[in-house]
């Protein structure tokens, strides 16, 4: 987010909470003053404004619960404050507050019966497998109850208390105790009410199936089903890129396509595909899929869940890697647990050698990079007068590696420097995990995206800055709308295990190709409505990364897989040199780099960078970037999708051979046992018609 958005969110928390206090300020003052027109407007006004920021401020409310000033501590100080209230208006008789207070009492005695029926309820819900696009019918799974029972309960209080508060105010105000008794009796109904609706899901017809119902439901699936292949993953919220990016790999392949998760809020991060999804989060149910007909899992990435599913002999696995550059994370000697290592192309074979981690190289197998379809070759030189620049930074990583990123020591001086020429429009997406380990990351993305906003305002003010017309921004929302609508099963937040799975059943057919036109067509919109001239900070996932690159006539980025990629186009890129090497040094030990252009920490070498895009006679590096593309990616014949069907098809062929291997060896068993207590039972009648005795025994009458 922009730093201004920054600003101005946090502006607006500081106003709601600031508000907050002078309500509870002006009740207690209306309160024992008594003033019942201040009292009665602090009261309304503070309800009105907590169930306000349930809609618009939740972040602001969970801060408040950090520092257990949450819901029910600011209901109950409001109902205090209300019985304090009553007290003191001339004309009220005391006496009339018993029964308020105890139903008070029994209201908030309610509130928390109908919590813990709603904990019971979902955690009744919680299933030992969370699947999408599957289908589910058969487990007779029912909806969830209504999200202010089971979900909300901070909400819940204040919507149900709102008869109790509104039936005191009025009794502050005519001196009639019997306003309070109805509306606190209206809440009281209302939450016993809500508690007992919400037990009705624990009745036999609502519940949820129990573990080995879904558990033996899940082996008749996969028995029904038959997954020849799949893709496994597990990993932290903002690590979902490295599956997305396979999806539609994933889908291509020849077979019946699975991907198995661990977590189960990941199942909501995984894009739009149609492909069978399995959640299985403990490592004694994963056995299950040795049980099925899958042989081949790829892994994108490695994790500390990876070691449990590679118990299972049944199954070949293969790690692609979600991104591949000279960095030694790219080398992870983890990497020798997998049956094979599967890569791009020689450069990365030649780094596994290099290496020297125990991956052997007859197990790494060139496939290319299939999912770098949409990314569109170079056009040339700009044509019109605006030179658009992706800076595209990587994140700092987990070691204090200088070279990890550029964003702290050079990104701040390279984005002046790209502003600084009048022809330059700057696309700016950091990683998206940037700053996630290094403050000082996420300090030098907030001062870039503020030196953005700065140099747009000024853009802004030049003449001749004209912006698409209303109807472009129309279409935009349109295309978005569409998006959104055709995705939105796939990401409902609110949802538990059950909800999601009746949700996200079984997709209709050619689902995920009217999402990917969907996207197609909203990333159009999306450029087609910004003004051609206007720099943008792209932060989200939406537009993706391939989609700037198509944006881009130059890449500026660092040592990461987001090179490797954009070298597919063959446009000119630079790398931030941050390691403290000489230029020679950082070619030599970073292959990417041969073919870039690169740029110090104070990032003197722009302006003739940007010259040699303007100018292709002075692009010297043309050659090479279309030599190391295939050093990097591997030959464009076959395609990178066939090279990568063949190698799934061969490891599903020795894992089949293997299969055949162990059953050959059980059907041997039998025989041997049989042929075993043959030779016993001969051994016994050369000893005697007695009973067979103990084995020592029996050594003992053959030794005498």
């Amino acid at each position: 987010m922009p730093l201004d958005g920054v600003l101005s969110r946090r502006l607006g928390q500081f106003c709601a909470l600031l508000a907050m206090l002078v309500f509870f300020a002006a009740q207690l003052a209306g309160a024992l003053l008594p003033v019942v027109p201040l009292f009665i407007a602090a009261t309304a006004g503070g309800l009105a404004l907590d169930l306000y920021l349930h809609h618009r401020q939740p972040r602001l409310l969970a801060l408040l619960g950090r520092v257990r000033f949450d819901a029910p501590t600011r209901q109950l100080l409001r109902d205090i404050l209300l019985v304090i209230g009553l007290v003191q208006i001339p004309g009220f008789d005391p006496l009339t507050e018993t029964p308020l207070v105890t139903g008070l009492l029994l209201a908030y005695a309610a509130h928390f019966a109908c919590q813990t029926a709603a904990l019971v309820v979902r955690r009744d819900r919680s299933l030992p497998v969370v699947t999408r696009n599957v289908d589910v019918s058969a487990l007779g799974l029912c909806p969830a109850p209504p999200r202010i029972l089971a979900r909300q309960p901070g909400r819940r209080l204040l919507v149900f208390m709102v008869p109790a508060t509104a039936g005191l105010l009025v009794a502050a105000a005519t001196a009639d105790a019997l306003w309070g008794v109805a509306g606190v009796g209206a809440s009281l109904a209302l939450f016993a009410g809500g508690a007992l609706y919400t037990c009705t899901w624990l009745l036999p017809g609502r519940r949820a199936p129990g573990e080995q119902k879904v558990l033996d439901w899940l082996d008749g699936w996969l028995d029904g089903y038959r997954p020849t292949h799949g893709m496994y993953f597990s990993g932290g919220a903002s690590s979902a890129y490295q599956a997305n990016m396979w999806l539609s790999t994933l889908a291509a392949l020849d077979g019946r396509p699975l991907l198995v998760l661990r977590e189960r809020f990941m199942v909501q991060k995984i894009a739009a595909t149609d492909v069978p999804v399995v959640c299985i989060p403990k490592v004694a149910h994963l056995m299950a899929l040795e049980r099925s007909t899958l042989r081949v899992l790829l892994h994108p990435a490695n994790s500390g869940k990876t070691s449990q599913v590679l118990r299972i002999p049944s199954v070949k696995h293969a790690f692609v890697n979600h991104g591949e550059s000279d960095k030694l994370s790219s080398c992870n000697p983890y990497a020798k647990a997998y049956d094979e290592v599967w890569v791009a192309g020689p450069a990365a074979r030649e780094r596994y050698q290099l290496a020297d981690i125990g991956v052997e190289d007859r197990d790494v197998v060139e496939v290319g990079r299939p999912q770098l379809a949409p990314v569109l070759p170079g056009a040339g030189p700009p044509t019109g007068p605006w030179l658009t620049v992706l800076y595209a930074p990587t994140w700092e990583g987990w070691t204090d590696d200088p070279g990890n990123t550029s964003i702290m020591l050079a990104g701040e001086n390279v984005v002046r420097a790209l502003l600084a020429d009048p022809g330059v429009r700057l696309l700016y997406k950091p990683h998206p995990m940037t700053g996630s380990v290094d403050v000082r990351a996420a300090l030098a993305d907030a001062r870039i995206q503020a030196v953005i906003a700065e140099a747009n305002a000024a853009r802004a003010a030049g003449p001749d800055r004209e912006r698409p017309g209303p109807q472009a921004a129309a279409e935009a929302a349109r295309r978005a709308a569409e998006l959104d609508e055709l995705s939105a099963a796939v990401f409902r937040a609110s949802a538990d295990d059950v909800e999601r799975m009746l949700l996200q059943g079984v997709p209709d057919p050619g689902w995920a190709v009217a999402v990917e036109r969907a996207q197609a067509a909203w990333e159009e919109a999306y450029w087609a409505s910004l003004p051609a001239w206007e720099h943008q900070t792209v932060t989200g996932p939406r537009p993706g990364l391939y989609s700037c690159f198509n944006q881009a006539h130059l890449l500026v980025s660092d040592v990461s897989s987001v090179v490797s990629d954009y070298l597919s186009s063959e446009k000119p890129y630079a790398v931030a040199n941050t390691t403290g090497l000489s230029e020679e040094g950082f070619r030599a030990a970073y292959p990417t780099a041969r073919a870039a252009t690169i740029l110090t920490p104070d990032a003197a070498g722009v302006p003739a960078l940007l010259a040699a895009v303007r100018d292709p006679r002075l692009d010297t590096l043309a050659g090479a970037r279309a030599r190391l593309k295939r050093h990097l990616l591997g030959p464009s014949r076959p395609p990178s999708l066939e090279r990568f069907q063949a190698a799934v098809r061969a490891l599903g062929i020795r894992a089949d051979e293997r299969r055949a291997r162990m059953a050959e060896a059980a059907a041997r068993e039998p025989q041997q046992e049989r042929a075993e207590e043959q030779l016993r039972e001969r051994t016994r009648r050369e000893l005697g018609d007695g009973p067979p005795g103990t084995a020592e025994e029996n050594e003992d009458s053959v030794t005498a």
